[in-house]
């Protein structure tokens, strides 16, 4: 019995290892297994949040870490003077389609144009039915078109998101901000000159505009296109001691949020990149040259009762004195007549230096793309000398004519045009003798208080300018008679100039209230007058006691004329 019990027990103990080894294996497994599931499960859930919160819907991945940069950031903003915004960026969805995901592409373009209503059907379905993977249907849309293409329900449909060019200011500044293609890069204006930097860097670009007297220069220029039935214009405002641009306004313009729908005459810029013949504002130039060389002094004058005859041309005044007048004189009265025998004497290769020396004959150091070449005549004759006096034979764009004016009267300092906004001291080069300069500002002030441009006198700024009226150019037969460009460029105030005033109006017709005229003191010295008025508290500029003793000193002009009389320019 002894033997019998010890061999059952002996097999209970074996049949026990066994039974609990098996559990032991059974355990491991089952908590292997249940370890597998859970990380399975974490990985689902961990795709599902990625797919869900994390990825944009299928959007493709960015190749490259530059790519990616760029996607975080889009571009730089484009602030003005003071910190307003200009230009600015935002993320917004773009549609896509995989060809091989859609299942009925009729169905699909039919569905997807009841939403977006600016694509057509049939072009829609040619891209669907197209043997690629990746094809474009619309770009940047806004919130809701996204949130109804969703609701369509079409597989095969995905969003990428981009980032779109948003110009806050519209028109405003059009041609000096330009515009950026649908592929973000800049096609015009600050946004071409600058692409490299604002597609790579985070801070800011300031601008040297304010927003304030753009929108008045904008303002008073439609006004006076509206008024005298013109095509269009220009207007500037400069820094007189810094070069800095102010104002700069081409009309017309355009939206840049819309640039597609653009003419090209919308798109050319007047300021910068049109060149004209400008007029008796040229007289401006050529009294400084003459003073400058030592050829006349303000106590000087010419013969001005005949007019000047040269092979087939007669130069003649439009409102002539016919008879002698002094220096001051013929730029009051804007005598052609005189300031053609003033430019004779200095020369034609004292005139062509001169015009080097001032920056007219080569393109406007200015950031823009949009810059005209001047058109010198070559060679340089006589002729071209006489006719250059007056603002004939030389075409420059606005912005060179109103960087001159600024050297003529802040000291004979020539300094760079710019678009960004400038800290401390600009150095410049002298072109001018000072004592011209101080000349030159005195016939100026005289010109708005006693000649042409009596329309530009803003009460309490000492404006001081020079009208011009000049005919253009008939495409290769002379000069259209009717089609006129006028002008008015102005310093204020006169006597400490701080800031240029340029308008412009490119071929105005004369109205009955102008008794038919449509001459610069008509047309465009009004306007600058209200520019004057309306930025100058915005300037920080004051207005004056125009009869206080230093000033009328300052601006004096004593000098007796053919009639025995005396002028002064306050």
């Amino acid at each position: 019995m002894t033997d019998t019990t010890q061999l059952r027990a002996g097999k209970s103990v074996r049949l026990e290892g066994v039974t609990k080894q098996a559990l032991d294996i059974g355990r491991n497994r089952l908590i292997l297994a249940g370890c597998l599931l859970t990380l399975g499960f974490a990985a689902i859930a961990g795709r599902v949040i990625e797919l869900s919160a994390l990825r944009d819907h299928n959007e493709p991945a960015i190749p490259t870490a530059a790519a990616d940069a760029a996607l975080q950031t889009g571009r730089a903003d484009i602030v003005d003077r003071n910190g307003m915004l200009v230009a600015t960026s935002l993320r917004t969805p773009s549609l896509y389609a995989d060809p091989g995901e859609i299942l009925d592409p009729t169905r699909a373009a039919r569905k997807l144009t009841t939403v977006l209503t600016d694509l057509h059907a049939t072009d829609v379905e040619t891209k669907l039915r197209a043997n690629r993977r990746f094809v474009w249907l619309q770009r940047n849309l806004t919130p809701h078109e996204q949130y109804r293409v969703n609701a369509l329900g079409i597989p095969g449909l995905h969003f990428m998101d981009e980032w779109k060019r948003i110009y806050p200011q519209s028109a405003l500044m059009a041609h000096v901000v330009g515009y950026t293609d649908t592929d973000d890069r800049g096609i015009a204006g600050v946004e071409r000159a600058f692409d490299d930097v604002l597609r790579d860097g985070r801070a800011p670009l300031h601008l040297s505009v304010d927003l304030r007297i753009q929108h008045i220069v904008r303002q008073e220029l439609a006004h006076q296109i509206a008024r005298f039935e013109a095509i269009g214009g220009s207007g500037i405002v400069l820094d007189a001691n810094t070069g800095e641009t102010i104002a700069m306004v081409s009309l017309p313009d355009f939206d840049p949020n819309v640039a597609g729908d653009m003419s090209p005459d919308q798109r050319f810029n007047r300021a910068t990149l049109g060149v004209y013949e400008m007029g008796s504002t040229f007289k401006i130039f050529n009294t400084a040259m003459a003073l400058d060389a030592g050829t006349v002094t303000l106590r000087d004058g010419y013969d001005a009762s005949e007019p000047i005859r040269i092979a087939r041309f007669t130069i003649r005044d439009f409102h002539g004195e016919n008879r002698w007048l002094s220096v001051p004189e013929i730029f009051k009265y804007s005598s052609n007549i005189g300031s053609v025998k003033m430019a004779m004497d200095v020369g034609t290769e004292g005139q062509k230096a001169f015009m080097a020396r001032m920056g007219m004959l080569k393109p406007m150091s200015l950031e823009l793309p949009e810059r005209g070449y001047p058109l010198v005549p070559s060679p340089w004759r006589p002729i071209n000398t006489m006719t250059i006096s007056f603002g004939h034979g030389l075409s420059v764009s606005p912005m060179h004519l109103a960087s001159g004016v600024a050297t003529v009267v802040n000291g004979g300092i020539k300094r760079p045009t710019t678009l960004l906004k400038t800290t401390g001291r600009v150095i410049g080069e002298e072109v001018l003798k000072p004592a011209t300069s101080e000349a030159m500002r005195k016939l100026m002030r005289l010109v708005v208080v006693d000649g042409t441009g009596r329309n530009a006198d803003a009460v309490g700024y000492l404006v001081g300018g020079k009208t011009g009226t000049a005919e253009k150019a008939g495409g290769g037969r002379g000069y259209a008679r009717k089609s006129l460009l006028s002008s008015f460029v102005a310093a204020f105030p006169v006597n400490d100039p701080k800031y240029i005033v340029l308008i412009m109006v490119d071929e105005p017709k004369g109205q009955k209230f102008s008794h038919g005229y449509a001459t610069g003191g008509w047309v465009a010295a009004p306007a600058v007058k209200r520019i004057v008025e309306r930025a100058a508290p915005l300037l920080g500029v004051a207005p004056v006691d125009m009869d206080a003793p230093e000033i009328r000193r300052d601006l004096l002009v004593d000098l007796p004329d053919a009639g025995g009389k005396r002028l002064a320019s306050f």
